[in-house]
């Protein structure tokens, strides 16, 4: 390695330590790790929701680097006061404190991304001089933020560094005062709080199952990685009290809260819930579940599942719909994923339209052209180039498989737990004839996050497509329980009709088809699935009618499944459905008893 695979850059720095982490090992060991590393978390999720990255976690100490000095000063104010939060049952001389000092120079970076340099030495000194629980600041820093941050500055005048000739400016931060009703900035991705659900039953013994709800969708949440999704302690700050949701949005940094109330009588429950987005205060969704208290720890899974599974797709939609409506100069790394996620949706809705996919793709790679790490931007090629291989709209298959893929691959490189970019390998390489692999990447996306509505859908799709329908009818029926008012229901409905299509249940194909096609009329996957049901039912003149239908919205669709075997694993069901489909196009003539023998 030479000098010239080192990069020099400006910087902010960030360096924290754990105050008196000796004395808090010796008092109880095992008590401290698990503080240490509930901390790290706190770390990790608030230096990347500040567009930073974590270098280094040795032992009590962590190093992370930023690419602005407001985005390492609102991780630090966020970092200190979710941990002082936490910390507020436990006894003072055990509570873990940080500290924190920040300092913006110059850094040498080295290409698996190490840093090392006069910056990080100014930085460590700094923290050196915090108090613990606190934030000590460069005068660079101070300059580069002040009026940006909610925070008062402590001048603590030039201090010496080892081995600099020149001493550096420090200021103290006021944490306390920066925190307690601090508008801390809103991470670049979804952000969510989810409050402490209030037990209306009276009975102080039921508290346990409401916090136990509160905590699971809290949990189950942060299996969606494209959410910012507060920690436990923070939110539970504001348990038996009656907070304004829109000051919660402030002192949290998050777009939207999730509230609700739970209420007993006898054996049975009610549970409510609203998602309210805190800058506005408008209701995202709301809903009630009533239920019989049978077994309650399945009824608390269920409900739980329930819930998550109705606000996730919300969220995504409420972000979609503002990503639309933003000024070009508001638009940021994150803003071009979803306007290019947007476009992608667009694309997948009609086959024809191959202009939205090549938008899709354009922002998607303008996005990456700034962070090359934006997992939503690689979805997005990954998601396109599918539609490409799936609706033949490629060139050749090759040329939309291997950028897809390659997307695919990066998005599980930088996040193993994404369960969004093994949806999307799955298909992928089930189009690329990798039946086998492309099925398993879907389960385990499924794995990662059974309340994705849309992930187990396809997954239902693929089941029934490998051979096994039942399994598949039940996934796709699944998914249509778990997100009934899904913003994606169409697709869930035409996986489902495609799932008794592959099970010999062809009128109940055509009833599901018709009703997804009532709710998406230029849906090409389900046209198509309605012609060959057609054909399933003896109804020859209606399927080759359905068939010029679907002709006219998608003349590349049909070219590409007339001219190919059917993108279907399972060889049996492979030759049924490419048959069906050319008796729908009238290239094949044969009755209704030859092809259902």
């Amino acid at each position: 390695m030479t000098g010239t695979d080192f990069k020099q850059r400006l910087a902010a720095i960030l360096v924290a330590d754990v105050a008196g982490f000796s004395r808090l090992m010796a008092g109880d060991d095992r008590a401290t790790v698990a503080a240490l590393d509930a901390a790290r978390s706190v770390f990790r999720m608030q230096v990347e929701a500040n567009q930073g990255r974590v270098i280094d976690m040795a032992g009590d100490s962590v190093l992370a680097v930023f690419d602005t000095a407001t985005g390492a000063m609102g991780a630090a104010l966020a970092i200190q006061g979710e941990i002082d939060a936490s910390g507020q049952g436990s006894p003072e001389d055990r509570r873990m404190r940080f500290r924190i000092g920040i300092h913006l120079g110059d850094v040498i970076e080295k290409p698996d991304g190490t840093v090392y340099g006069d910056g990080v030495n100014i930085a460590a000194r700094l923290e050196g001089l915090a108090e613990p629980g606190g934030i000590t600041v460069s005068d660079a820093i101070r300059s580069a933020v002040k009026g940006r941050v909610h925070a008062t500055f402590e001048d603590q005048g030039e201090q010496s560094i080892k081995n600099l000739p020149d001493p550096v400016h420090a200021h103290r931060v006021r944490v306390a005062g920066a925190v307690a009703g601090a508008t801390l900035a809103l991470p670049d991705k979804p952000s969510i709080a989810v409050l402490p659900f209030t037990n209306m039953s009276g009975d102080p013994e039921q508290d346990y199952f409401t916090d136990g709800i509160t905590e699971d969708i809290i949990t189950e949440l942060s299996r969606f990685h494209a959410l910012f999704v507060v920690a436990r302690n923070s939110s539970f700050s504001y348990k038996g009290k009656s907070p304004d949701i829109r000051q919660v949005g402030r002192e949290l940094g998050v777009r939207y809260v999730l509230e609700g109330s739970i209420r007993r009588a006898g054996n049975r429950i009610r549970v409510t819930g609203q998602l309210i987005d805190t800058p506005t205060g408008h209701h995202i969704w709301a809903e009630k579940y009533d239920r019989v208290l049978e077994d309650i720890f399945a009824v608390q899974e269920e409900l739980t599942q329930a819930i998550v599974a109705a606000i996730a797709p919300h969220i995504s939609e409420s972000e979609l719909q503002r990503a639309r409506g933003l000024r070009p100069s508001s638009i940021g790394t994150y803003q071009l994923a979803l306007r290019a996620t947007l476009a992608a949706r667009v694309g997948y809705e009609s086959a024809a339209n191959s202009e939205a996919r090549d938008a899709a793709l354009r922002l998607a790679h303008e996005a990456l052209a700034v962070d090359p790490r934006c997992s939503a931007a690689l979805h997005v090629l990954a998601f396109v180039h599918w539609q490409h291989m799936y609706f033949g709209t490629a060139r050749a298959p090759a040329q939309a498989f291997e950028p897809g893929i390659a997307a695919a691959r990066l998005a599980i490189a930088l996040d193993n737990g994404d369960h969004v970019a093994y949806r999307w390998r799955g298909h992928l390489l089930g189009y690329n004839g990798e039946y086998a692999q492309g099925l398993a990447d879907l389960r385990r996306a499924h794995e990662l996050n059974p309340n994705d509505a849309f992930t187990l859908s396809s997954l239902g799709l693929n089941e029934a497509g490998s051979g096994d329908p039942q399994k598949g009818i039940r996934c796709a029926t699944d998914a249509l329980r778990l997100s009934p008012r899904d913003p994606l229901r169409h697709w869930f409905l035409n996986n489902l009709a495609w799932a008794h299509f592959y099970g010999g249940n062809y009128a109940l194909g055509v009833d599901v088809a018709r009703g997804c096609l009532a709710e998406a009329p230029q849906l090409t996957p389900a046209q198509s699935c309605l012609a060959v049901c057609r054909v399933g039912t003896g109804d020859m003149a209606q399927a080759r009618s359905d068939f010029q239908v679907l002709r006219q919205l998608a003349p590349e669709y049909v070219e590409s499944r007339l001219s190919a075997n059917w993108p279907t694993p399972h060889a049996g069901m492979q030759q049924r459905v490419s048959t069906f489909f050319r008796i729908a196009a009238g290239l094949e003539e044969t009755g209704a008893a030859d092809v259902l023998r």
